[in-house]
C-alpha cells in the first residue's frame, strides 16, 4: 500500500470520499513528517498543529455528511504571505515577526471554504524578495535533495516541503519567477496563473503589478483541482478579472495532436547548463512524441527582462514597503528619541539587507530627475517585451524552455553577488511583466538534482497549460520521484 504521504492531491481527495482514509488521519500522519524534518529542512515558519487537527475533525463530519466536495479534508500548507485570520503572518521578516492577521487572505478565505486544512504557513525570503530562500529572517530553507543547497526562492518553505512530503501541495506567490523558480530546484509542479485570475487581497505585496498568487503541487492534476477552487473575480482587489473560471481539470486529457510549440531562442544561451538544456531536448522530445509540433521562436526584446524587473520591482516594493514605519503594526525600536528616530530605527532594525537594498534602488529611480530615465524608460521596455509575446502567440500555442539557468547552487554560494543573483531568475521575469501564465514541471536529474521544464501560455491559458504539463507526466514520473531519504 502506498504510504499516506506519498499520494497526490487528487489520490487523497479520492481516498478521503470513499473513506479509505479519515482526515485526521492523514493529519496526523503529515504533522508527524514534520515534526521529523523541520529541524533539518527549515520548511516552516508556523505549525499549526492543534488548528490542523480541529479543522481535519469538521473536514471528516462533513464527509461522513455526504458532502462531496473535491478537497475537503485534503492538508495543505500556506506560504507566510497569506494573511490567515488569528494566526501569525510573518513575510519572513522581523518587522512582522509578531503580526496577528485580523482576517483571511481570499485565497486562504475560498481553500477554507472548500475543505482543505492548514497545516501550518511556510518559510519564505523576506517579503518575497530572493531567488534562494537566504533573505528570511527565521533562518534559510533547505533543499530536501541536497541540505547544503538552496530550494530556490522565495516561495522555497513551500517547494521544499511538497517535495519532502510534508504537504501534498502549498499555496505560494510569483513576482519573477518566486513559484516556478524553487519548484524547478526541487522536483515539483509550480504554477504563476495569469495577472489576476487569482485575488491579491490579503496576499501582502511586494510589487502590486507583478505579484500573482499561484500553487506548488507535485503534480499539473493537483494545481488544476485547486486553482478552480482558488481563482476568480474579487470586488476587493482591484485588479481582479471577471472572467468565468473554467473546469481546468476537464481537458486534461486532451491529445496533443498539432499542438504548436515555441522553443524560445533566448532561452538556449550560453548561460544555460549544458546537461540542464539536454534534459529541456529530452522533454521536447516527450511532447513531439504525443504529436506536438516545435519551431523555434525569437522575442529579442527578452534579454531586457531582468534589467526592466529590478527598475519596475524595487519601485513598487519601495512604495509598498513605506506603510511600515514602527507607527501602526509592525516592528517597533525601542525607547525612540523623537519620530524621526522612530521611522529610522524601526525601518532600520525592521527590515534584512536584501529587502533595504530594494527600497533604496526603488526610491532613487522614482526620484525627481531619475523617473523619466529609469522608471519610465523601464515601463517602455515593459511593453515591448509584452508585445513580443503576442506576436509569437499568433504563431505558435505555448513557448517552451528551461526554468532556470542551472540546478540547485549551494547556500551562500551567490549572497556576496547579488546580481548573480538576480540573473537566477532570468527566464522566468518575462511572464510576470508581459503578465502570462506559466507552469514548472519536473524534467529530469543533473548531478542527482532536478531540473524543471517551463510552458508559458497567452493570457487565461491556464487550461491549456495543464494538458500539456499532465500529458507531459502521463509519460515520464520525474513528478513522483522523491528526495533520497524522503520517500
Amino acid at each position: 500500500m502506498t504510504a499516506l504521504h506519498e499520494l497526490t492531491v487528487a489520490e487523497l481527495s479520492k481516498a478521503l470520499r470513499t473513506r479509505t482514509v479519515s482526515s485526521v488521519e492523514l493529519v496526523r500522519a503529515l504533522l508527524a513528517r514534520i515534526e521529523q524534518h523541520q529541524q533539518g529542512l527549515n520548511a516552516f515558519i508556523t505549525v499549526l498543529r492543534e488548528e490542523a487537527l480541529a479543522e481535519a475533525a469538521r473536514a471528516d463530519a462533513r464527509l461522513a455528511a455526504g458532502d462531496e466536495g473535491a478537497v475537503i479534508g485534503v492538508p495543505i500548507a500556506h506560504k507566510d504571505i497569506f494573511c490567515t485570520r488569528g494566526q501569525k503572518t510573518t513575510c519572513g521578516s522581523r518587522m512582522l515577526a509578531n503580526f496577528v492577521s485580523p482576517y483571511d487572505a481570499t485565497v486562504v478565505e475560498r481553500l477554507r471554504a472548500a475543505g482543505v486544512v492548514t497545516l501550518g504557513k511556510t518559510n519564505m525570503d523576506e517579503f518575497a524578495m530572493g531567488s534562494s530562500n537566504e533573505t528570511s529572517y527565521f533562518g534559510p530553507v533547505r533543499n530536501p535533495w541536497d541540505p547544503a543547497r538552496v530550494p530556490g526562492g522565495s516561495s522555497g518553505g513551500s517547494a521544499a516541503a511538497v517535495a519532502a512530503r510534508l504537504a501534498p501541495a502549498a499555496t505560494a506567490t510569483d513576482t519573477g519567477g518566486s513559484i516556478r523558480q524553487p519548484a524547478a530546484l526541487c522536483g515539483v509542479t509550480g504554477l504563476k496563473p495569469t495577472y489576476g485570475r487569482v485575488s491579491r487581497f490579503g496576499m501582502i505585496a511586494f510589487a502590486s503589478s507583478l505579484d500573482q498568487g499561484g500553487l506548488i503541487t507535485r503534480s499539473a492534476e493537483d494545481s488544476a483541482l485547486l486553482l478552480g477552487m482558488m481563482a476568480g473575480f474579487d470586488e476587493r482587489d482591484s485588479t481582479s478579472v471577471q472572467l468565468t473560471v473554467p473546469d481546468y481539470c476537464a481537458t486534461l486529457e486532451q491529445p496533443l495532436k498539432g499542438l504548436k510549440i515555441g522553443l524560445l531562442k533566448e532561452f538556449f544561451d550560453e548561460g544555460l547548463d549544458s546537461e540542464s538544456a539536454q534534459r529541456i531536448r529530452d522533454g521536447l522530445e516527450v511532447l513531439r512524441e504525443q504529436g506536438a509540433t516545435l519551431k523555434e521562436v525569437s522575442l529579442p526584446n527578452l534579454p531586457l527582462s531582468v534589467p526592466t524587473y529590478y527598475v519596475v520591482a524595487p519601485a513598487e516594493c519601495s512604495s509598498n514597503l513605506a506603510r511600515f514605519d514602527g507607527v501602526r503594526y509592525g516592528y517597533r525600536c525601542e525607547n525612540p528619541r523623537d519620530l524621526l528616530d522612530l521611522y529610522q530605527r524601526s525601518r532600520g532594525e525592521g527590515f534584512g539587507a536584501e529587502v533595504k537594498r530594494r527600497i533604496m534602488t526603488g526610491t532613487y529611480v522614482l526620484s525627481a530627475g531619475y523617473y523619466d530615465a529609469y522608471y519610465l524608460k523601464a515601463q517602455r521596455v515593459r511593453a515591448l517585451i509584452s508585445a513580443d509575446f503576442e506576436r509569437a502567440f499568433h504563431e505558435i500555442d505555448v513557448l517552451i524552455g528551461p526554468t532556470t539557468p542551472t540546478p540547485a547552487f549551494e547556500i551562500g554560494a551567490k549572497t556576496a553577488d547579488p546580481v548573480t543573483m538576480y540573473l537566477n531568475d532570468i527566464y522566468t521575469i518575462g511572464a510576470n511583466l508581459a503578465g502570462l501564465p506559466a507552469i514548472s514541471v519536473p524534467c529530469g536529474l543533473v548531478r542527482g538534482l532536478p531540473v524543471g521544464l517551463q510552458i508559458i501560455g497567452p493570457h487565461f491559458s491556464e487550461s491549456r497549460l495543464f494538458n500539456v504539463a499532465h500529458r507531459y507526466q502521463l509519460e515520464t514520473d520525474w513528478h513522483r520521484r522523491a528526495p533520497p531519504g524522503f520517500a
